[in-house]
């Protein structure tokens, strides 16, 4: 029940205060009714118009349209931790027949050295060089196997029977601490990754890369994490020494278990198999030089033959942990569906958000004939413009962004992400996302002296014309090395 108004002003002041909402109040009575009423009882009734109206401004603004990225709740896990400084996540399911490990080693390509791409995804494969090895985790233990190298991290995952989580253990041991870099394994690992890395890349991952490169530079997210036959050619047996020796430690480190598994008996068994596995001198920071300026020249990639082209605009994005990430995705949406109706005769266009520890990267990309490439460059700049200017419409906002997190895979992965970029429990969940929100986040991203890049992937013969003079040609064929800041030259004596 509301009380009766007490003020600590007298109405004269209030009014003056509260100019536009005091002013509403007087407005619903009449001069005759407020002499009837007396000066007392007025100011009791403006107080009670001035809470009406609030609440009635309360009830627009939750009613107000809003963009949901739906998830479920993910259980806080029990944390741990070894007395070599390897942090666990643990999470128990009672029901759970199958058990699920993922290490996650908080060092990834972005450490790679300058002009050795693909060094600390080389790392990755000599974990587990033989395919022998997944094949006994399909078969024997009834799970898989699986290492992937991101620009902030090596992931590896084993799942399996919940009744052979020693062995599971084992096998994430061997793998760590007996890692192979003889000069034949790493031969034989750089040969099979340069074989992987000469067949024929798709146009589309051609020009994904190309823009990449553009908009980065020589800074980490310019190289692709594989790398490319030219800069894994260089890597040597003494690189991948030295990227174990500063990574593959255990404080940098967090393992995820998650599963039908007491854990009294997770613990016991990481004490007695990973509580071996040594701490390095020193976690290195992710560090380094922020990229450059952004050359605004359209990039034409020659391609001849081709029949559609490749186009993708991009603009350095957010990093994970930053407090408009979840903001991004609403914000794809919204301007994938404007450049769709912009340039109907797009194909498969998308616009796409990637976050890394220290930036990222959101992208325009489509596949469309080659008359049409410099209509869709303009209209995905009017859309960047449009949504920086104003927020989407109402029925832009009636949408929601489903998202899992409810195998253990699902919650072992959120429970890293956390831990990585020291996010707060369930960052990700139920977030409700407003037209102000996105107007916001795209002003940042797209404001005028956010840096461009724009790459068409396709037959110069046909493009030149209707892009224009402010273009820079490249002939298809080996990536060039990214531009670097240049240097002034060391002043004489």
């Amino acid at each position: 029940m509301l009380r009766s108004a007490f003020r600590l002003t007298g109405l004269g002041a209030a009014s003056k205060l509260f100019f536009p909402t005091s002013q509403t109040g007087l407005q619903l009575l009449s001069l005759s009714e407020t002499r009837a009423l007396g000066f007392p009882r007025m100011a009791q009734i403006i107080n009670k118009s001035v809470v009406c109206l609030g609440i009635a401004a309360l009830a627009a603004l939750l009613t107000a349209p809003v963009f949901t990225v739906e998830a479920q709740t993910v259980p806080a896990p029990d944390r741990e931790q070894l007395l070599n400084g390897l942090t666990i996540l643990y999470g128990n399911r009672v029901s759970d027949p199958n058990v699920l490990l993922r290490l996650r080693i908080k060092s990834g390509a972005a450490f790679d050295l300058a002009g050795k791409a693909g060094m600390m995804s080389l790392l990755a494969d000599a974990m587990f060089p033989e395919s022998t090895t997944r094949e006994y985790v399909a078969e024997q233990l009834g799970g898989q196997l699986d290492v992937s190298t991101s620009y902030d991290s090596i992931d590896v995952t084993i799942s399996g029977k919940a009744s052979e989580l020693e062995r599971m253990i084992e096998l994430l041991r061997n793998a760590i601490l007996n890692v192979n870099l003889s000069a034949e394994s790493v031969a034989t690992l750089r040969e099979a990754r340069l074989k992987e890395l000469s067949e024929k890349t798709s146009n589309a991952e051609a020009a994904d890369r190309a823009v990449a490169a553009r908009l980065f530079g020589s800074y980490p997210y310019g190289s692709p994490p594989r790398g490319t036959t030219e800069t894994v050619a260089k890597i040597d047996r003494a690189d991948l020494m030295l990227a174990r020796e500063r990574f593959l430690n255990a404080e940098n480190s967090t393992l995820a278990v998650i599963g039908g598994v007491d854990k009294a008996r997770v613990m016991r068994a990481l004490r007695q198999l990973l509580g071996q596995w040594q701490k390095g001198d020193r976690i290195v920071p992710a560090t380094f030089r922020q990229p450059g300026a952004v050359d605004d020249r359209v990039l034409v990639i020659d391609q001849p033959g081709t029949s559609n082209v490749q186009i993708r605009l991009a603009v350095r994005g957010l990093s994970r942990s930053d407090s408009d990430a979840a903001a991004a995705f609403p914000l794809a949406f919204v301007a994938s569906q404007r450049w769709r109706a912009a340039a109907p005769e797009l194909l498969n266009p998308d616009v796409r958000v990637e976050t890394h520890a220290l930036t990222g990267i959101f992208a325009f990309a489509a596949t469309a004939p080659p008359a049409s490439a410099a209509k869709a460059i303009a209209a995905a700049r009017k859309v960047m413009t449009d949504l920086a200017q104003s927020p989407p419409t109402e029925a832009e906002m009636g949408s929601s962004i489903p998202m899992g997190k409810g195998t253990s895979a699902e919650v072992a992965y959120a429970w890293l992400e956390a831990e990585t970029y020291k996010l707060p429990p369930n960052a990700s969940s139920d977030v409700r996302i407003r037209p102000d929100d996105i107007r916001r986040l795209a002003a940042r991203l797209f404001g005028n002296s956010a840096p461009l890049a724009i790459v068409v992937l396709g037959s110069a013969a046909e493009l030149q014309s209707q892009l224009g003079y402010k273009i820079e040609l490249r002939t298809s064929g080996p990536e060039p090395k990214p531009a670097t800041t240049p240097s002034l030259p060391p002043k004489k004596p």
